[in-house]
């Protein structure tokens, strides 16, 4: 019973403390459940991520039901699922009850901007995590990819489902490459 408590505390409290969506709160999910807690390891949690971010729905609730599923099974998964929801809905409810005052002021759209910046630290941090990662382990190829998929949103403007089927082809070809020459990584 004190897993599940502390399972549903800890998405609970990411869940309500965090702004800016599923790739702020993943990378601290990863904090909290790789490296504090050590429930998983650092590539289930990528895993789990990709797999989170490739579903439909958000990818914050997706990773957390993964995370839950993980380590807890179906009950993980449906507290997980509870105590990420469950932060915005309460949030949001009574957002809408003083909606008019929100919006009209400065201070909440000053600190709202302030947030956007918040939010760009976290990804960049991400982003140099999984970078610095691909480095450590020589993984050419995924850093090419990497770069393609960077080149081909930001300059060539390359909707990112085509990225993503295509890196999701491009890992299934490695896989089976891998395979074939009978090593398993």
């Amino acid at each position: 019973m004190k897993f599940y408590w502390k399972l549903f505390k800890s998405t609970f409290l990411l869940s309500a403390f965090t702004f800016g969506g599923g790739f702020v709160i993943v990378p601290l999910m990863r904090k909290q459940f790789v490296e504090q807690y050590r429930w998983i390891e650092e590539k289930e949690m990528l895993d789990l991520t990709a797999i989170a971010q490739s579903s439909p729905g958000a990818i914050a609730v997706n990773a957390a039901v993964l995370v839950g599923y993980k380590l807890a099974g179906i009950p993980g998964a449906l507290i997980t699922l509870f105590g990420t929801v469950l932060p915005p809905l309460l949030i949001l409810s009574i957002i809408s009850i003083a909606y008019a005052s929100f919006r009209d002021n400065h201070v909440v759209q000053a600190v709202l901007r302030g947030m956007q910046a918040g939010v760009a630290a976290v990804i960049m941090d991400v982003v140099y995590v999984l970078i610095r990662d691909l480095v450590k382990e020589k993984k050419t190829i995924s850093i090419l990819l990497f770069l393609l998929s960077f080149v081909s949103v930001f300059m060539f403007h390359i909707n990112a489902i085509y990225i993503i089927l295509f890196s999701g082809i491009m890992g299934y070809l490695l896989l089976a490459d891998r395979k074939g020459d009978g090593v398993e990584k």
